[in-house]
């Protein structure tokens, strides 16, 4: 679970602290949102009006491809959310449903900078009882989502050399080890990475305590990989949380304009047949 905070710009206002989300737990015109992958932690207790999103079942389809902009406007309204809401996402993958509404073109999105752990600990409020949310009204911007890879786009960016193709996951994930980050097996695809991306596994940009790291370190590091804000750029990793995480450093932190995430992620490619996959030799003689 990533911490969201960071050496960032100034100018930059995506990330809260949790004494500014704590002034407003009563405002109705802030939202709460918990991103999981698994429902059991909300029910145990969450921020109280806080709603959730799984990961899983809210924002993928059973074959993990993204849910489309219409199904996204739904979920908005049955969480309560209108155009002119602030959003305040917090959870396992809290980049994740940033990245969902900045790129359909919601303004007013925040990243909560703490864990659910550490709010806890801080004694911050924390309930059990169920969020009850009146639907809203939410109006579908015009145009296609922004800072979205397809499937489609994904295949197209292999092999050409004006796209970089970014690896998120861990070393074992990218050499074809294992299919999910835990190693689970059951359900698992075709383990092994895009065919030419580059690996860089989220870790080398968060520090120890899971938080990302000063601007100028990933900008070191990725200067190191000869990775440069003029190029086009698709991240992935499994289910889409560790690719919007890097999409958040390099557009947010960095200022890199042409950074795209495919948020089916290889959860949808390596569950595929007719998707093109690589693994280095060495894993495949094991």
């Amino acid at each position: 679970m990533a911490q969201v905070k960071a050496s960032k710009p100034s100018g930059v206002t995506a990330i809260v602290d949790a004494g500014w989300l704590v002034g407003r737990l009563d405002d109705p015109s802030v939202r709460v949102i918990e991103v999981d992958v698994t429902g059991a932690r909300h029910l145990q207790g969450h921020i109280p009006g806080a709603v959730l999103w799984n990961a899983y079942t809210d924002l993928h389809h059973p074959d993990y491809s993204p849910i489309e902009q219409a199904e996204l406007l739904s979920l908005l309204e049955r969480s309560g959310v209108s155009a002119d809401t602030t959003v305040v996402f917090y959870g396992y993958a809290p980049y994740l449903g940033f990245w969902q509404l900045k790129s359909l073109g919601h303004s007013q999105v925040r990243l909560l900078d703490v864990s659910r752990d550490k709010w806890i600990a801080d004694g911050n409020p924390w309930t059990g009882d169920p969020t009850l949310t009146p639907a809203s009204q939410y109006a579908l911007p015009t145009g296609p989502a922004t800072s979205f890879a397809s499937l489609e786009s994904t295949l197209a960016a292999v092999g050409d050399p004006d796209q970089l193709i970014l690896d998120m996951r861990t070393r074992p994930e990218y050499d074809g080890e294992r299919f999910w980050p835990s190693g689970a097996a059951e359900g698992a695809g075709r383990a092994g990475h895009v065919p030419g991306a580059a690996s860089l596994p989220i870790e080398l940009i968060r520090t120890e305590n899971g938080s990302l790291k000063s601007t100028d370190e990933i900008r070191g590091l990725l200067e190191e990989m000869g990775i440069t804000r003029d190029q086009n750029i698709i991240t992935y990793c499994t289910i889409g949380g560790r690719a919007t995480e890097a999409w958040f450093a390099l557009t947010h932190l960095l200022d890199f304009p042409n950074v795209r995430v495919y948020a089916g992620s290889w959860a949808n490619w390596g569950t595929r047949a007719d998707t093109p996959v690589e693994v280095p030799t060495a894993a495949t003689t094991k």
